[in-house]
């Protein structure tokens, strides 16, 4: 695509090194690295490739509890759903935010409104993310250094900020500016109306969120879906290069490697082999790799490899794919993920426009990953998945949603609408007891953070449900 290719992600690379993001709110009061003496180039180049790894850190966290990964090991805590702590995402998170609200306040001086925009964008997806994960979170005191110790905002009430800053950063964008984006926006090259469509299509999955509430209007998020990606070649995604390989694909060395990780579920590769459903999804040997077999043999979660202690027994990431080459893209939003928004926002009130968008959501997922065109249409027409729009159910979108959606934090806030409901999806061998037979619904809060601001965090366990998920 014209504003991605390797030399511009090099020459960011340069940029990355020299820029030093400013250190969590909770870490000191004066940071030696403040960044409000860095160029709003640099932070917005920071931004956009840390905010690429926050939604590999997400998706990381949460790869198990949606069975698209299990541990080798039995009653791994990751597979188990025991309280884990994740203070190093959490600070990853609010680093980046604390840079956007730099470049927020920056931008204005300088009239720079697309650098704003574009930052509050970014500020509402990883803000939004935060949220999803924990709930209540700190937001309006984190920013001012005026304490370490921030108090609480509601989760509800965040949320309504982060659809005005969608909506502010989108009207921003739309207007003049004094200076223009360019090679260091990571995400879109200084591609003005690829923010645009990225703002909406953040809209649509945000407010897509909120469908259990009373405020939820399906026809909203389906304007935010027309104003948003048309095709792949809207994706919200950064490339990688050689001096820093992306991340799944380092899981997928390291595996190779005998350092563990990266093996799928059983849930997932039963749900593509032919064994949940009736058909063979070609996708499934451009995802993940087979055993020495040649098998497709996924691992229980919780249960560990059980009867196969040998490296090659079970199906695991490999490199080279999709996902997991060492210059592969981490997919922030996708073409694909709004037109499975589409499809359940319209499933109540146009069935024929939910099901042409279910459709292309398979398509465009299948496209991504490179399915031969005789593959994808022997799939598409086959009965269990082309049943015709007067049968689609929310079912078969989040099914194929799922699959799209593939090592995406996003996932986890589909299966928690969803109650888990995905076909086979069972709850992991050895559960942690404290859940009661039930799936985990939230991040516990990081140690770190109950260590420094204890007496503002607040007292939850991993059952009870953020706003959204009631």
């Amino acid at each position: 695509m014209k504003y991605r290719n390797k030399l511009t992600a090099i020459m960011g690379a340069s940029v990355i090194l020299m820029t030093s993001a400013c250190d969590s709110f909770l870490d000191v009061n004066e940071n030696p690295n403040n960044p409000e003496d860095a160029p709003i180039t640099g932070l917005l180049t920071n931004s956009t490739y840390e905010t690429s790894l926050n939604v590999y850190r997400g998706g990381s966290a949460i790869s198990n509890y949606v069975q698209y990964l299990a541990s080798p090991n039995p009653s791994s805590s990751s597979d188990t759903m025991d309280p884990l702590n994740f203070s190093s995402t959490w600070f990853s998170l609010y680093n980046v935010m604390t840079d956007l609200d730099v470049i927020i306040k920056k931008s204005e001086e300088q009239d720079a409104s697309h650098y704003k925009g574009s930052a509050q964008i970014l500020m509402a997806l990883n803000l939004g993310m935060t949220v999803d994960f924990f709930g209540d979170v700190p937001f309006s005191q984190s920013f001012n250094f005026e304490t370490v110790t921030p108090a609480y905002d509601n989760d509800e009430e965040l949320y309504s900020r982060i659809l005005t800053m969608l909506d502010e950063g989108i009207a921003n964008l739309q207007g003049s500016t004094a200076i223009s984006m360019g090679a260091d926006d990571f995400i879109y090259g200084g591609d003005v109306d690829a923010w645009i469509k990225f703002g909406n299509a953040l809209k649509a999955r945000f407010l897509l969120h909120t469908k259990g509430s009373s405020g939820y209007s399906a026809a909203e998020v389906l304007s935010a879906v027309d104003a948003g990606f048309a095709s792949n070649d809207d994706d919200a995604k950064v490339i990688f290069f050689e001096q820093r390989f992306n991340p799944w694909a380092q899981v997928a060395i390291n595996n190779e490697n005998l350092l563990l990780g990266g093996w799928i579920s059983e849930q997932f590769v039963q749900a593509l082999d032919g064994t949940t459903y009736p058909t063979v999804d070609p996708r499934l040997p451009l995802m993940i790799g087979t055993t020495d077999d040649g098998e497709f043999i996924g691992t229980v979660n919780g249960a560990g490899r059980g009867d196969a202690p040998e490296q090659g027994a079970r199906s695991t990431l490999i490199p080279g794919q999709y996902y997991t080459s060492t210059l592969s893209p981490l997919m922030i939003a996708t073409y694909a993920e709004l037109k499975f928004i589409e499809a359940e926002a319209a499933l109540d009130t146009d069935k024929d426009r939910a099901y042409a968008a279910y459709l292309a959501g398979i398509e465009a997922h299948m496209d991504m990953l490179g399915v031969s065109d005789e593959d994808k249409t022997a799939y598409l027409t086959e009965p269990s998945v082309s049943v015709g729009a007067g049968s689609l159910t929310l079912e078969e979108i989040m099914k194929e949603k799922w699959i799209a959606l593939f090592l995406h934090p996003e996932t986890w806030n589909d299966a928690r609408r969803f109650d888990y409901g995905y076909k086979g999806m069972d709850l992991p061998a050895n559960l942690n007891p404290d859940l009661n037979n039930q799936f985990i619904r939230r991040l516990a809060y990081p140690d770190s953070e109950v260590s420094r601001n204890g007496s503002n965090v607040p007292s939850v366990t991993l059952l009870d449900r953020i706003w959204w998920d009631q």
